[in-house]
């Protein structure tokens, strides 16, 4: 079942009776809404007047529901996770520690490549020139050793948005845009990270000591392409700053069409698709994680 994702931008009430959220708006008390714990799979809070109860974020935790907080400039800023969500969580945290740097730098070319190709049939998809990339996505080397990624990345950002345009998370327009759709990405990824009984902490190429999902960080890169497409719509119509209306178009990006070779899933359940995947290739089950290609 597809699940619904709840944007709350006004100062609520947040509780839980009956197994459902019931949220009561503070300038409406007369207006209350339920919904069905098991029907959500994204919470996006920005107000911060915001109130929430423990047996919501506990009902919250245990149906695995991201729930993310967003920082006074609404941008989000924490998420929360459960501490257990899969019965074999530790027998795949054992295989996840053990890989060597061999396997790692395998699985991280293949990321690179399918990030890549999907940055290409994006380009393609609207009308521009995918084919610069091709040359950057056939030749990515274990580990990315030449960095590849970066070198289509200038190509592609160029040919999307214009030789004006710079990547740059500190910047506002349709940098804002990119920042807030990757953002929500990111959150779902973590969540189906910790759903496949991974630990989010330990990533494959992204480390840093402060940052509590590099695994989320790799693991959702082949899936940026998604973002874009919908940032591009956007500036397209001449939307490029962040809005109640950008922000509900940006989080639809949960349910954009993701393709598995012949099956068609929404995004947020392609990213399971590719946890489970990273599971067994820890466990030796099998040598490739299954990524969409963008269509």
């Amino acid at each position: 079942m597809l699940k619904r994702s709840l944007v709350f931008t006004s100062p609520v009430m947040l509780s839980l009776k009956n197994n459902q959220l019931v949220a009561t708006y503070k300038d409406m008390p007369d207006v209350i809404k339920t919904v069905p714990i098991e029907d959500i799979g994204t919470i996006l809070i920005e107000s911060q007047m915001t109130s929430i109860t423990m047996p919501l974020i506990n009902a919250l935790a245990d149906s695995n529901v991201c729930c993310i907080i967003c920082n006074r400039k609404d941008m989000p800023n924490v998420m929360l996770q459960p501490f257990d969500s899969n019965n074999t969580q530790c027998e795949t945290l054992h295989n996840q520690i053990a890989i060597g740097n061999v396997l790692k730098k395998q699985l991280w070319k293949q990321i690179i490549e399918a990030k890549i190709r999907n940055q290409s049939l994006l380009l393609c998809k609207l009308g521009k020139n995918g084919g610069l990339l091709k040359p950057h996505y056939c030749n990515v080397k274990s580990g990315d050793s030449d960095n590849r990624e970066g070198q289509a990345a200038k190509l592609y950002w160029s040919e999307l948005f214009g030789n004006n345009f710079v990547r740059d998370r500190d910047s506002d327009g349709v940098n804002s845009l990119l920042n807030y759709g990757y953002s929500i990405l990111r959150a779902a990824t973590a969540r189906a990270i910790v759903s496949s009984g991974l630990y989010p902490g330990l990533g494959l190429f992204h480390h840093n000591r402060s940052n509590a999902f590099p695994l989320a960080d790799d693991l959702m890169e082949p899936y940026r392409p998604y973002v874009d497409e919908i940032v591009y719509g956007l500036f397209q119509e001449g939307n490029s700053s962040l809005t109640k209306s950008t922000k509900i178009d940006l989080i639809h990006t949960l349910y954009c069409d993701t393709k598995f070779g012949k099956v068609t899933r929404p995004l947020s359940v392609g990213l399971s698709f590719t946890t489970a995947s990273l599971v067994r290739c820890f466990n030796k089950d099998a040598s490739v994680i299954d990524f969409p290609v963008m269509k």
